[in-house]
């Protein structure tokens, strides 16, 4: 069973950064492929950015070049950095972990990933 613990978010003004981190218990974050997704309110979850457990990186094109997802096998965490942060990234950020390496193509699915933590919350203010 893996266990999956965000931390990181919280209140932040346009154009400030964050970094979300994701605490992983009962496999290495190396073993699976990794994913940060968001929700906000009245919309669906989507996928933000994942990592396979080979390296491979994918990331939503919207997001790219202002959010970067990273993983520290020796905390073995999954991390995601966030700048110049708009209003529009207000959501709640999701960790989750499929029980393979890869991501592949659906590295945004949702339905794919197994393991899926509480969230944390990022609020964004213009």
């Amino acid at each position: 069973q893996v266990r999956l613990v965000e931390s990181g978010g919280g209140p932040v003004q346009a154009g400030g950064t964050l970094r979300l981190s994701c605490a992983a218990s009962g496999s290495s974050v190396s073993n699976n492929c990794m994913g940060w997704f968001r929700q906000a309110p009245g919309k669906e979850r989507e996928g933000v950015a994942a990592i396979g457990g080979y390296g491979s990186v994918y990331g939503a094109d919207s997001m790219k070049g202002r959010f970067t997802i990273s993983r520290d096998t020796d905390k073995n965490t999954l991390n995601l950095q966030m700048n110049s942060l708009q209003p529009g990234a207000t959501a709640r950020y999701y960790c989750a972990a499929r029980s393979t390496r890869l991501c592949s193509i659906v590295w945004d699915q949702r339905t794919v990933y197994d393991y899926w933590g509480q969230g944390t919350q990022v609020t964004v203010s213009s």
